[in-house]
């Protein structure tokens, strides 16, 4: 079997386990439930609309928008770090096989079932507690925009990871993405809630391709352009991870890593 699409296989194995399924996909209720009751609050102190999302909008908007992000390790970039720092990515490097592109892999196939649990979930739910979503198009559109998102996600990680070739500890690199998915990929709020400012800087870096983009086209905003500018988000983002394992390659060999 190719060694990718085997990497892609066993990620989807090993996230298959109930006990880690189950976990993601109830705290993926959790939040579903909390931010329907805050959001039909705000919507009612606003007269039902906010930065032109009613409240269907919003919560499939949200339902989208954390679906990218629960279906992703959320520790990875601090897990390679530790990979990194113990040798086990030096070992790894002496394979005739992509390091990043086995890891992507692997990945993947672990993102793509929690993806499926979440969005089955997020099909029960969300139309019972605000209807159907606003536009079967924009959904059309969502699905491709997901599995995008997801991979965005991953490969910008281990561009982040990175760092710990030099500093051999990527818990600081790990805090600031996290921040940065946060505030501005759109993983909380609609990119049209944040200050002007704020908002136009978020749409110059790649984090809105990663939560926005997905929940943006959920929400019944029917924009086919995000899926181009994801894919080129995504290439850039792959080539980083490659560009930096690179370097962190010869600067292994320089130092006898």
């Amino acid at each position: 079997m190719n060694p990718y699409l085997a990497a892609f296989v066993s990620g989807m194995r090993r996230t298959v386990a109930p006990g880690e399924l189950i976990v993601r996909v109830g705290f993926y209720a959790v939040i579903l439930v909390v931010f329907a009751a805050v959001w039909n609050a705000a919507m009612a102190a606003n007269g039902g609309e906010v930065a032109g999302y009613g409240f269907a909008g919003i919560l499939w908007y949200i339902a989208a928008a954390e679906a990218a992000q629960v279906a992703t390790n959320a520790r990875m970039i601090e897990d390679i770090g530790n990979d990194i720092g113990n040798g086990t990515v030096a070992i790894e490097l002496l394979r005739p096989v992509s390091v990043v592109g086995l890891r992507l892999a692997s990945e993947v196939g672990g993102a793509v079932v929690r993806l499926a649990g979440t969005c089955a979930l997020a099909a029960l739910f969300v139309p019972l507690a605000a209807g159907p979503p606003p536009s079967w198009n924009g959904v059309g559109l969502a699905i491709p925009s997901l599995v995008l998102a997801v991979c965005c996600n991953l490969a910008a990680q281990h561009a982040f990871a990175g760092i710990a070739f030099w500093l051999e500890d990527a818990k600081s690199a790990w805090f600031l993405y996290q921040k940065l998915i946060f505030l501005l990929g759109g993983m909380l709020l609609p990119l049209e809630l944040l200050p002007d400012a704020m908002s136009g800087a978020a749409r110059l870096l790649p984090f809105w391709a990663m939560s926005y983009a997905p929940g943006r086209l959920m929400a019944g905003y029917v924009e086919p352009w995000l899926l181009l500018l994801q894919v080129g988000w995504l290439v850039a983002m792959v080539g980083a991870a490659v560009a930096v394992f690179s370097s962190g390659e010869r600067r292994l060999q320089a130092v006898g890593g």
